[in-house]
């Protein structure tokens, strides 16, 4: 893959996507995200989480959505200011407090302790990653369940449109 190609299945500038593309290229292995319906979906997926790989943290307002992170047992936000600490990260923005635990544990890194890091370009892949892997996105993308994939990262449509255009661009690129 160019860092053309990557910039066009991501909507990323292009020196986002040169950035991006060697780390990318590394980890992917590690997480089996190693045909094109794979990537295609997965670099679709994260170019529109990432806003084109540029955002690798939640922009926070907090928006109403935002508030109602904290004291969320789901996300094991149990501590006033978790919700805030443990906003979304990485390239699939990794939320809350047991994702950020099950990250630490799955990469070795102390992203508990250093929520931070997981906003660092090599983890901000790797914790996508990682996500994609343990929710068995691979698998969706086989088969071509793209709307499962996006309700599987969003926990609904938000940006549906842009997503369904970012993968059929992505698409494209790898062909």
């Amino acid at each position: 893959m160019t860092p053309e190609e990557l910039a066009q299945a991501t909507g990323a500038r292009l020196d986002r996507a040169t950035l991006f593309l060697p780390l990318i290229e590394a980890a992917a292995p590690d997480f089996e995200i190693n045909s094109a319906p794979r990537l295609a979906a997965f670099l679709a997926q994260v170019g529109h989480e990432s806003g084109g790989l540029h955002w690798l943290t939640e922009l926070w307002g907090p928006t109403p959505a935002q508030e109602r992170y904290e004291g969320r047992a789901d996300l094991g936000n149990t501590h006033q200011g978790d919700g805030f600490k443990y906003r979304g990260r990485g390239l699939i923005q990794v939320t809350g407090y047991v994702n950020y635990a099950a990250l630490a544990e799955a990469l070795n890194i102390d992203f508990i302790g250093h929520p931070d890091r997981v906003a660092e370009p090599d983890y901000a892949v790797r914790s996508a990653m990682w996500f994609w892997k343990k929710h068995g996105l691979n698998e969706l993308a086989d088969v071509g369940q793209f709307e499962t994939i996006t309700r599987r990262i969003n926990g609904g449509f938000n940006g549906a449109a842009a997503r369904l255009a970012l993968y059929e661009s992505a698409k494209e690129a790898l062909a």
